[in-house]
């Protein structure tokens, strides 16, 4: 439970701090451009930022951890297919690869 209960705070420290980026960092807006998802980068980090939240909540309440967890995994997945898509290097998609097997991680340990 400890181990699961890092991972779940890790991921949710990550993801507030990602979204908070992503309103702010000049670096991540142009990422958001290039990616062709400016007009939905404040919805983006809106739902990170409501997913992190909801991790740290989800300790308390624990069935969030498995709705968090699976929206964040869909998320990571989609984030993968977009660097794909936008033909990026292969170095450049370990996190969202990463954070995707992280949030499978938590959601497959939810139910037990």
């Amino acid at each position: 439970m400890l181990l699961e209960n890092i991972l779940i705070y890790f991921s949710a420290i990550s993801f507030i701090f990602y979204s908070i980026n992503s309103l702010y960092s000049k670096r991540l807006i142009s990422e958001f451009d290039r990616w062709g998802y400016s007009k939905y980068r404040f919805l983006i980090a809106s739902f990170q930022l409501l997913a992190g939240i909801g991790f740290i909540i989800g300790t308390y309440f624990y069935f969030l951890i498995s709705i968090v967890s699976f929206l964040l995994f869909v998320m990571m997945v989609i984030a993968i297919y977009v660097r794909i898509k936008v033909k990026d290097n292969f170095i450049e998609m370990i996190p969202a690869a990463f954070y995707a097997l992280l949030n499978l991680f938590i959601f497959y340990n939810s139910f037990y």
